[in-house]
C-alpha cells in the first residue's frame, strides 16, 4: 500500500491531461451573423453572483444596448438587450441548473437600432476603469461567467495579468476566431487593464495547435515587452485556471485559494477583447460568436448571435442532418446535454454541439479494472478511485484530503477510462457532497 500511495503522489505533479481529438473542422470558419430572431430571451441569471434586477416591463421600447437588469449585489453583472423591439414580458425562467430566474422577452422590430446612450466610456483613472467595467456587464466569457470588475479588484498582489487563449475543448473555435479577427481588440483590452490596475506585465497562453494565433499575437505584441505571447502544449485541461498558471508562472494556486494567491489575474481571451471594444465603442456584451458543430450538424461554421436567441433558432439557421440524438451546450467534454432547445444563449455560451443518436448513445459501462489512468490522466494529479470509495463511506475527512474540491469537472477521466465508467458524474457527486457537508460545518 506504501508504493501504492508513492507513486499516486509522484502523478499528482506529473499529471498528463487527456489528449482529446483536435476536432476543429471550424478553425477556419469566419463568424458569420445569423438572422435576427423573431424575439429573445435574455435571462437576468447569466453569471456568478446575484441575478440582475429587471428594469423594464411590459410594452417597454428598448434597444440595443438598453440596460435592462441592474447588477443584483457586489458580485453581479448588468444586462443589455441585444435587440430592438418590444418587451414582450418580464416572466420567470428555468435555468439549466433547476433554479428559477427572471427573465425579459424582446420581440425584435429587425431594426437592430442602437441606443443614443450607447457610447465610449470617459475612463481617466483606476476608478473610472472599474466603473466601466461594471457598466458594461463583463463576465468570464470562457464559461466560468464570474463578474471582470470584481475579478480585476483582488485584495493581493498580482504581479501577471494571464489571458487563457488554449481553446483545449473539443470542437470550439469561437476563441481562435476571436484572435484572428480581432487581435486589435485584445491588445487594446490587455494595455487598459495592465494602465489601470497596475500589474506590470501579461501573458497570453496559447496552445501550440493555433501557430496562426501565436505568430499573430507575436507580432502585434513584438514592441511591447510587457506583453508574452506563450506557446502551450497542445493537452486537454490546459485551459482551466489551476493548470494555465502553472504551466505560464511555475506557480501553484495554494489549496482553497484564488489565483490572485498565486500573484495572477486571469482572463480569457474573448473577454478581454470584448473589453476592448467596449473601450471604444460603448456597447456593452449583446452578442456572441458560438461555435455550432457536431456529426449531426449540417453547415458547421461560428455564427455571431445576439444573446438570448433560443438554441431552436440556431438549429434552424445551420440546419440538421439525420437523426439528432442530443444537444450539448458548450465544449463536448464539459458542456451539459441541452434538455429544452427554446433555452437561450447567454454571454457565456461559447457552442452548440449537435450528435446524432449514435454519437449519442451511451457506451457500456463495465467494472472498474484499477488501470489508474483516470489518475494517471487528470489534469489535477486527483484519484478518483480513492474519491468514489471515500464518497460511497461518506467520509468528508477523506475526501478533504483527498483534494475531491479541485475538480472542475473537465471529463478526462471518463473519457480515458477503458470501462467506460461515469468517473466524471461520480466526482461532481464527491465533490458536492464533501463541499456541502463543510459548509454545514461538517467532519473537516
Amino acid at each position: 500500500m506504501g508504493d501504492l500511495k508513492s507513486m499516486l503522489n509522484k502523478l499528482k505533479r506529473a499529471a498528463l491531461g487527456a489528449h482529446t481529438p483536435h476536432d476543429k473542422a471550424t478553425a477556419a470558419s469566419k463568424p458569420i451573423p445569423m438572422p435576427l430572431p423573431a424575439q429573445v430571451r435574455i435571462l437576468m441569471s447569466q453569471h456568478i453572483g446575484a441575478p440582475a434586477k429587471a428594469l423594464v416591463k411590459k410594452g417597454d421600447e428598448v434597444f440595443v444596448g438598453t440596460k435592462i437588469g441592474e447588477a443584483g449585489g457586489f458580485v453581479s453583472a448588468n444586462i443589455h438587450s441585444s435587440v430592438s423591439g418590444t418587451v414582450a414580458a418580464v416572466e420567470p425562467f428555468r435555468l439549466s441548473n433547476g433554479r428559477m430566474c427572471d427573465s425579459v422577452v424582446i420581440k425584435t422590430d429587425g431594426k437592430q437600432t442602437v441606443d443614443p446612450a450607447v457610447k465610449a466610456p470617459e475612463v481617466t483613472d483606476k476608478a473610472s476603469f472599474l466603473a466601466a467595467v461594471r457598466e458594461c456587464g463583463l463576465v468570464g466569457l470562457g464559461g466560468a461567467g464570474f463578474p471582470t470588475d470584481v475579478k480585476l479588484q483582488p485584495k493581493q498582489s498580482v504581479d501577471t495579468l494571464l489571458i487563457n487563449a488554449s481553446e483545449c475543448e473539443v470542437w470550439l473555435t469561437s476563441d481562435t476566431q476571436e484572435m484572428l479577427e480581432c487581435s486589435d481588440d485584445i491588445i487594446r483590452g490587455i494595455k487598459a487593464v495592465l494602465q489601470y490596475t497596475g500589474i506590470p506585465k501579461c501573458i497570453i497562453g496559447i496552445e501550440n495547435n493555433k501557430p496562426e494565433c501565436i505568430d499573430l499575437l507575436c507580432k502585434k505584441t513584438k514592441d511591447d515587452s510587457a506583453i508574452e505571447v506563450k506557446p502551450l502544449p497542445s493537452v486537454y485541461g490546459t485551459g482551466a485556471e489551476l493548470i494555465l498558471i502553472e504551466k505560464c508562472l511555475g506557480r501553484e494556486v495554494p489549496h482553497g485559494g484564488l489565483p490572485a494567491d498565486a500573484g495572477a489575474i486571469v482572463m480569457n481571451v474573448t473577454s478581454v477583447s470584448t473589453l476592448g471594444k467596449y473601450l471604444a465603442t460603448g456597447m456593452p456584451v449583446v452578442q456572441r460568436t458560438i461555435t455550432v458543430d457536431g456529426d449531426a450538424c449540417a453547415k458547421p461554421q461560428n455564427v455571431v448571435v445576439p444573446v438570448g436567441t433560443a438554441y431552436q433558432d440556431i438549429l434552424d439557421y445551420v440546419g440538421v442532418k439525420g437523426e439528432l440524438g442530443k444537444v450539448v451546450a458548450g465544449g463536448a467534454m464539459m458542456g451539459p446535454a441541452v434538455e429544452n432547445l427554446s433555452y437561450p444563449t447567454t454571454k457565456t455560451t461559447s457552442g452548440l454541439i449537435l450528435l446524432s443518436k449514435a454519437a449519442a448513445q451511451p457506451a457500456q459501462v463495465n467494472p472498474c479494472i484499477r488501470c489508474g489512468r483516470c489518475v494517471e490522466y487528470c489534469p489535477m494529479g486527483l484519484e478518483p478511485v480513492e474519491v468514489n470509495q471515500a464518497y460511497a463511506a461518506r467520509d468528508v475527512q477523506e475526501l478533504g484530503k483527498l483534494h475531491a474540491d479541485y475538480c472542475f469537472n473537465c471529463g478526462s477521466c471518463s473519457f480515458v477510462c477503458p470501462a467506460k465508467r461515469p468517473v466524471t458524474q461520480m466526482m461532481s457527486l464527491a465533490k458536492a457532497f464533501y463541499l456541502g457537508e463543510i459548509k454545514k460545518g461538517g467532519n473537516k
